[in-house]
């Protein structure tokens, strides 16, 4: 069980933090504060914790915490990391999947990387963290320990990765979560467009992550048109594509393309 004397402090109050700090707390954390440069946003996560201080002030000099997690856009981190003043003993971690353990160089404290591989939408009232991959970095092993400890408090999926391996880890997410979802959106507007309910393709989408979770290879268990090469198919759902929605031709084309390669290899 966490030390109910351990306090954490968030950096940030977008999607990563919202569910971070409410699971955290759930597991016996004490949530001290929690900082936006809109106290609004502050002020929104803040009321969803027991007895936690929202602040648009960076000078957490006289706080409590032990922790401080920066869970903010990756473009903002070398910023805040500059601007950040801590407690001398606190450690200080990042949530990018992206940015190297060093962007927090400017920050004296002992520091690391707390990058959880999950999709995060304030939309989702629980996001289950049991199974999500947490990615720890630091130079220092007794800031490893700690961390150890809050994210295995989380989750079973414990890892330590160096900041390359992280960013392919992330840019590989990317494939598997962010395009995989915009195509989805894609195909809801291709069968909305022609009054075709998108739920029709809910049981496909379904199977589809089944069947590419329960094999050691996604590629194994590809299908479609692409695998078969049906270069007639192909040429169809093209045209067709170029006289209603031609802004999706060339990205047909090129996964079609892709596939054929990887299969035919």
């Amino acid at each position: 069980m966490p030390d109910k004397n351990f306090k954490i402090t968030f950096i940030g109050s977008g999607n990563v933090a919202w569910h971070l700090a409410q699971q955290l707390e759930k597991q016996g954390y004490t949530i001290q504060e929690v900082f936006s440069r809109q106290l609004a946003n502050a002020e929104k996560l803040a009321r969803q914790l027991l007895c936690t201080q929202a602040t648009d002030d960076l000078n957490f000099s006289k706080s409590k915490a032990q922790l401080f997690i920066i869970a903010v856009a990756d473009d903002a981190l070398p910023q805040v990391a500059n601007q950040l003043i801590l407690p001398p003993e606190a450690v200080v971690v990042h949530t990018s999947g992206t940015q190297p353990l060093a962007v927090l160089n400017a920050v004296s404290n002992p520091k690391g990387v707390f990058y959880p591989l999950q999709t995060f939408s304030k939309q989702r009232n629980e996001v289950k963290l049991t199974q999500a991959a947490f990615c720890l970095e630091t130079q220092e092993e007794h800031t490893l320990e700690m961390l150890k400890q809050v994210a295995q408090s989380l989750s079973k999926n414990v890892f330590t990765l160096n900041s390359a391996q992280r960013k392919v880890l992330h840019i590989a997410a990317v494939f598997a979560c962010n395009f995989t979802n915009h195509l989805w959106a894609v195909a809801h507007d291709i069968v909305s467009a022609e009054n075709i309910p998108f739920d029709l393709l809910k049981p496909l989408i379904t199977e589809t992550v089944q069947k590419a979770l329960q094999t050691e290879n996604p590629a194994k268990v590809q299908t479609g048109p692409a695998k078969r090469n049906d270069q007639q198919v192909l040429q169809n759902h093209a045209d067709w594509l170029q006289n209603h929605h031609p802004e999706l031709t060339s990205i047909y084309t090129l996964l079609s393309q892709h596939i054929n390669q990887q299969q035919s290899a």
